[in-house]
């Protein structure tokens, strides 16, 4: 399986390019930009320049793009406005589209397979409107993301939208057959469990955020330090159609060294994948 790594583990800070080298260091071999505006802001044409030239010397090491959650910059507070493809206000929907889009672009200076998008925001509510709403959202941005090459991931999160069995009721009544799921492993272990969410949602998983937490919150531990049973896991995502990236999610806060913190993190969740991550054959997903 692909070893890859978000840039989340840093997003309390400004990206720097020596962030990237150490993901790769620590045995990335492709990596997921986080948009939140403090780290990578994707409307500065300087700091998009610099990010982009870097990937341009790495070719096929960018694989995939986090959506924004929020519209400014936010720095660890919960306070700046949310981008919510499904928010009951129209104007609020068609902002967050715009900032998606805007977001979408970079794909012009340095192209990324998948894009992961949320629907909705943590502990959000269903209605019967959310369906109509996260529908049109998938319609218009796999429209736009299209001539870029990229396709959309939506992925399971801490809300009652995005559940395995709504995700893909969203995406069969649509007919969506090209957009594809983001396997959170951390949100399914305090939600309804990796295995049973990993059942619903495996045929159409392209891509993963793996980090660990004890099966209460969402902590973006490190492999290892929370309760998942990741030899289950990694057992379980090697049996997908299409074989998944294991890609590291891991919290902003961690005061652990980036590589030593990737290298220790891939071997232990490739002790569930067959004899050791580092023992695998690399297989580009589809």
């Amino acid at each position: 399986m692909l070893q890859a790594m978000s840039t989340h583990v840093r997003v309390r800070e400004q990206l720097q390019v020596s962030h990237l080298e150490a993901m790769l260091r620590g045995g990335a071999q492709a990596i997921e930009l986080f948009c939140q505006k403090e780290h990578f802001d994707y409307t500065d044409r300087q700091r998009t320049r610099e990010i982009a030239s870097w990937f341009r010397e790495h070719p096929g090491v960018l694989h995939s793009m986090h959506s924004p959650i929020y519209s400014e910059p936010d720095h660890g507070r919960h306070m700046a406005p949310v981008v919510n493809v499904v928010d009951n206000e129209k104007r609020q929907r068609v902002a967050a589209m715009d900032e998606i889009k805007r977001a979408l672009e970079f794909a012009e200076h340095a192209p990324f397979k998948f894009l992961v998008q949320h629907l909705g925001v943590s502990k959000e509510k269903w209605e019967t409107r959310k369906m109509e709403y996260a529908i049109t959202a998938l319609e218009h941005l796999r429209f736009f993301a299209k001539p870029l090459g990229v396709t959309i991931l939506a992925e399971n999160i801490a809300n009652e939208i995005t559940t395995p069995e709504r995700l893909q009721e969203i995406v069969s009544i649509a007919h969506f057959d090209d957009v594809g799921f983001c396997f959170d492993a951390g949100h399914a272990h305090f939600g309804p469990g990796v295995r049973q969410s990993f059942e619903i949602m495996k045929d159409k998983i392209r891509s993963t955020h793996l980090h660990d937490n004890h099966g209460e919150r969402d902590e973006h531990l490190w492999i290892g330090e929370g309760t998942i049973d990741w030899s289950e896991a990694m057992s379980l995502l090697r049996t997908a159609p299409h074989t998944p990236p294991m890609l590291l999610e891991i919290t902003g806060d961690t005061k652990k060294d980036v590589a030593v913190g990737a290298k220790e993190s891939f071997g232990k969740a490739g002790e569930g994948d067959g004899g050791g991550a580092a023992g695998c054959r690399t297989r580009m997903i589809d």
